[in-house]
C-alpha cells in the first residue's frame, strides 16, 4: 500500500532537521512507536503498538535510517513482526524537507507491505484513513518539540496513545459522513 502525505511545519528548516536527524526523539512522536536498541551507523531495533479496530498488533523489528544533510532528504528502510497476531510488516519511507514562507513542508511517502490479520485492514481502506489520524499526532508533537523552551522540555514530549476502538470507529465514520458531504452539495 502506498501513502504519500504532505505537511507543514511552523519552523525553519534547519529546526525540522535536527528533529528528524535525532531519530529517538523523532520516534517519541509516533504514537506507538518505541526504539529499544541503537546500533549505531543509523541502525534502530524497537517495536510499534497499533491497535486497528479488534486486533492489537505489536510488531518488533530493526529499521535503518539513510540522510542527506545537503538536500534534506532521508529514507527509512524497517521490517517487523507481530508474534502474537502472525503479522508481518515491511515499509519503505522516504521524506523530504523544503523551505516555504510560513516554515517547512514535510513530505512523506510510504510503501508499506502487510501480511496476516493485519492486511485485511489496508485492503479495506481503514489503514489510509487511520494514518492520516496518526500522521496529525506526529505533526502535533513535532510542533510541541520545536517550541518547547528547553532541550529537556522537548525530550518531555510524547505523541499520546492512540486509542484503538475510537480511532478505528472514527476511521470508519469519516468515509461516510464525506459521502453525505458530497452528496448534499450537489443539492
Amino acid at each position: 500500500m502506498k501513502i504519500t502525505d504532505t505537511f507543514d511545519v511552523e519552523r525553519e528548516v534547519a529546526s525540522v532537521w535536527a528533529l528528524f536527524e535525532d531519530v529517538p526523539e523523532l520516534a517519541s512522536c509516533l504514537p506507538g512507536a518505541e526504539l529499544t536498541d541503537d546500533h549505531g551507523d543509523g541502525r534502530f531495533s524497537g517495536k510499534v503498538e497499533a491497535k486497528l479496530g479488534p486486533i492489537t498488533a505489536s510488531f518488533d523489528g530493526d529499521a535503518t535510517v539513510e540522510s542527506d544533510a545537503v538536500s534534506h532528504t532521508g529514507t527509512c528502510f524497517g521490517k517487523g513482526v507481530d508474534r502474537r497476531g502472525g503479522s508481518r510488516a515491511q515499509l519503505k519511507v522516504t521524506y523530504a524537507l523544503e523551505p516555504i514562507p510560513t516554515g517547512t513542508r514535510v513530505t512523506v511517502d510510504a510503501d508499506v507491505v502487510l501480511s496476516g490479520a493485519a492486511a485485511q485492514f489496508g485492503r479495506i481502506g481503514l489503514l489510509k484513513e487511520m494514518t492520516g489520524r496518526i500522521i496529525g499526532e506526529f505533526v502535533r508533537c513535532i510542533e510541541a518539540k520545536l517550541a518547547a523552551p528547553t532541550p529537556e522540555a522537548a525530550a518531555a514530549v510524547h505523541a499520546p496513545e492512540v486509542k484503538g476502538f475510537s480511532l478505528f470507529l472514527s476511521s470508519l465514520v469519516a468515509p461516510i459522513t464525506r459521502f453525505f458531504k458530497r452528496l448534499f452539495a450537489r443539492d
